[in-house]
């Protein structure tokens, strides 16, 4: 499958409206996003605040030419400030999920943050039933590095979690 070419950029205050319903609406952010309700606000709190683009999370939407159609995440982590990383992750409206967007999308943050930041190490996680987000950051050139066991509570069930690296150095596809 070809996907459509995509791009990432700030979120604009347009989207926003698309944005809150993929947050907050448990038939939009899918399976393995809903959480239950939490503060609808929060992230329209932070995009007045800075546009939600910060040094220890930013977000970017994901979009065509005139289309939102989810958004990618990079949140800082890390034991120390001079030894932190970049834990990413994806989230897309239903009507784009199958379509080869999220790998793009993926990929595309993948570039920006090597780029445009010195980290050495990305990581991503998963449930271990998201079978597709698995093909992806796999063929991203991502290494699956194991499993946490019981670590995302989702459903009212313990879930869990195969956890994914992809280093500066790592040959990538």
């Amino acid at each position: 499958m070809n996907p459509e070419k995509i791009f990432l950029r700030p979120i604009a205050e347009a989207d926003l409206p698309a944005f809150d319903e993929l947050i907050n609406d448990p038939e939009t952010a899918g399976e393995f996003q809903w959480y239950g309700w939490g503060d609808p606000n929060r992230f329209r709190r932070r995009w007045a605040e800075n546009g939600l683009l910060g040094d220890e999370q930013s977000i970017f939407a994901v979009a065509t030419e005139g289309e939102f159609l989810g958004f990618v995440a990079a949140m800082r982590k890390g034991p120390r400030p001079a030894a932190s990383y970049w834990s990413i992750g994806a989230q897309l409206m239903p009507q784009a999920r199958g379509r080869g967007i999220g790998t793009q999308a993926q990929r595309l943050l993948v570039d920006y943050l090597f780029a445009y930041t010195p980290v050495m190490r990305l990581e991503a996680d998963t449930e271990a039933g998201n079978l597709a987000e698995q093909r992806v950051l796999e063929k991203l050139g991502f290494t699956r590095e194991g499993v946490h066991r019981a670590m995302n509570f989702r459903g009212g069930q313990w879930r869990d979690m195969v956890y994914y690296s992809l280093l500066r150095t790592d040959p990538r596809p």
